[in-house]
This record gives structure tokens, C-alpha cells and sequence, in this order.
């Protein structure tokens, strides 16, 4: 990708500035960003199709930024979704990227990273369309701990008459992703994600942990079974706003312990995909989800309101110490 000076037009997008410095350590252009984008577009938009999408944005001189409501300025040719957030009591307007335009358009903004929902506005009853195991390891930890806990997630899968895909996240860690096949409520897959994440926990507990609140992983890996419903994670072949500019990229299971998520960058994985799809080539067809696997998961707590709730407690505890 040579730097490029100026602005330029590709179909009805008007792209500027595209020789500054995407963000610090980047060790790329907006313009790098916008032919990246280009060259992975058919298969990113793949990923993010009839899903409500959420960018990470970086603009000169601020802190990168997640952004949901499209901004004012958005061209009458990008379609949007209005969708009602019951947290902060509001309606958002989401973009949908189901064309290489509004990609372009994205780029032009600046929108580093992608982040669909899993759901799917564009099929009947907006189905959760995949079950997914965020594997985020400690600081400072090697990402041969993070291989380690991926495999516990499929030795858990495997037991469960189940299988996943697995790419690297774009920061630390690693998405082990299951294609779930329909009928399935967002609630049902929500209670499976969690016994998942139990049962590997369990294969190793000096490895693996389901603890949501930070000071209490003790320096292991955090399985987030959080991801479900409304939830969103980042696509694959997304870049992210991170040294080097890395990507996320899906991995088979026999390559993990040969690649660092630093190898796939907005530099290296045009080569490296050439005219494939390994991501959608890997990822199995949509399975069922165990009945037993449900139920199992429906008597864990939901790690955001059991945090809450243990945060409650422990405030409650200091109180009545320091009281006392």
C-alpha cells in the first residue's frame, strides 16, 4: 500500500486527507485504511450484512471513540435502522454496511474498527445468528495461555455435540464463534454461551476463569460468556485501533500456536487472503443447540447482574467494617 497525497473519488464517495497518519502507531495512512477496506470488502461486508453496526473512529487530535447513532452529515444512500435503547432511554439510528459505498463512506469517516450486532435485521424475527466466546487473557499474559483456554472452549464444544471457528480478536485475545441454526431466542443462546464458558472453565481452573470483575481472575484467562443478544464483536477482518494496525483473522485450529494476533495486519492479510475466505470457509454450518446445554446455563446467573449485585455487597461489607 504506497501513501498517497491528497484526495481522491472511488464511486460516489469524496475521500480526503488520505496521506495523514491514520493514529499514533498506526504505521499507516487514512489512505492504507480506505485500500484495505477496498481489497477485503466483499468479505467484510459479508460479516456485517443486515446487522446494526457500531465503528470505532479515530480523528486527528482525539481519542478514539465508538460510535452508534450515524452522525447528521450521513448521505441519503446509506441505510439506517432506528432501534429503541432501553438503557438510555433513547432511539438510536444505526448504519447498516451492506455495500462497498457505504464501506468507502465509513473509511472516509475514519472508522477504524467494525462491530455488528449478532443479530440480523435483514431475516425473519431478527435471529441471534451465532454463539461467541470472547477469550481475553490478563496483562502481561502470553498468548500461548490464550491458545490454551481456545481449546478448553472446544473441548467443551466438542463434548457438547458442538462445533466452532476461532480467529483472533485484532487485540490480546481470541473469538471462538458457533453458527447457531434456527429457531433459537437470544435468551436460549445467551444461557448456552454461559454453561460453555462454565464447562471449560471446569476442564481447567488454573487456566480458565468465568469471573466478570477483573480482581477476581487471579491472572487467568476471562471466558466472557457476555456477548449475546444486543450484544456486538468486532467482525472478522475488521482492523483495529492498535499498534501496527492489526486485524482480526480467523486462525484453524492446528495453526494457533504458530501465529501472534500482531501477524495479521491491514499490511499483511490482503496477501495472506488472496482470493479466499477462510473465515467463512472454516466456520461451521448452524447447529442446534442442545436442550440440556440450555437449562444448564439458565441456572448461572448473568455475570453483569451478578457482578452488580456482588458489588453491592462488598460496598455494604466496607460500610458496616469501617463502622464497626
Amino acid at each position: 500500500m504506497e501513501p498517497r497525497a491528497g484526495d481522491e473519488r472511488r464511486g460516489a464517495v469524496e475521500l480526503t486527507n488520505l496521506d495523514q497518519p491514520l493514529f499514533d502507531g498506526a504505521e499507516a495512512t487514512k489512505g492504507d485504511l480506505v485500500d484495505y477496506l477496498d481489497s477485503v470488502a466483499e468479505r467484510l461486508i459479508g460479516e456485517l450484512r443486515g446487522r446494526p453496526l457500531s465503528v470505532m473512529r479515530a480523528l486527528r487530535g482525539r481519542k478514539p471513540f465508538m460510535q452508534k447513532n450515524v452522525p447528521r452529515n450521513v448521505p441519503p444512500w446509506v441505510e439506517t435502522v432506528a432501534i429503541w435503547a432501553e438503557a438510555s432511554k433513547r432511539e438510536v439510528v444505526y448504519a447498516l454496511c451492506d455495500d462497498r459505498e457505504t464501506l468507502r463512506w465509513f473509511a472516509n469517516q475514519r472508522a477504524v474498527e467494525y462491530h455488528p450486532t449478532l443479530v440480523r435485521l435483514d431475516l425473519p424475527d431478527h435471529p441471534q445468528t451465532h454463539l461467541v466466546l470472547d477469550l481475553d487473557p490478563p496483562a502481561g499474559a502470553p498468548f500461548a495461555a490464550v491458545v490454551e483456554t481456545a481449546r478448553l472452549v472446544r473441548r467443551a464444544l466438542a463434548e457438547a455435540g458442538l462445533a466452532g471457528a476461532v480467529k483472533t480478536s485484532g487485540a490480546k485475545g481470541l473469538h471462538v464463534v458457533v453458527p447457531i441454526a434456527q429457531p433459537a431466542t437470544g435468551e436460549e443462546i445467551a444461557a448456552a454461551t454461559r454453561a460453555l464458558a462454565a464447562r471449560a472453565e471446569r476442564l481447567d481452573p488454573a487456566t480458565a476463569t468465568t469471573a466478570y470483575v477483573l480482581a477476581d481472575r487471579g491472572g487467568k484467562v476471562f471466558v466472557d460468556a457476555t456477548r449475546a443478544g444486543g450484544a456486538t464483536v468486532v467482525a472478522a477482518y475488521s482492523p483495529r485501533i492498535r499498534p501496527g494496525t492489526t486485524v482480526s483473522f480467523p486462525v484453524a485450529w492446528d495453526e494457533l500456536e504458530r501465529v501472534v494476533p500482531s501477524d495479521f495486519t491491514i499490511r499483511t492479510v490482503p496477501a495472506l487472503l488472496g482470493d479466499g475466505d477462510p473465515w467463512a470457509a472454516q466456520l461451521p454450518a448452524p447447529q442446534p443447540l442442545p436442550g440440556e446445554l440450555v437449562e444448564e446455563g439458565r441456572a448461572i446467573p448473568v455475570a453483569r447482574v451478578a457482578a452488580m449485585h456482588e458489588g453491592k455487597r462488598r460496598a455494604r461489607a466496607r460500610r458496616k467494617a469501617e463502622g464497626g
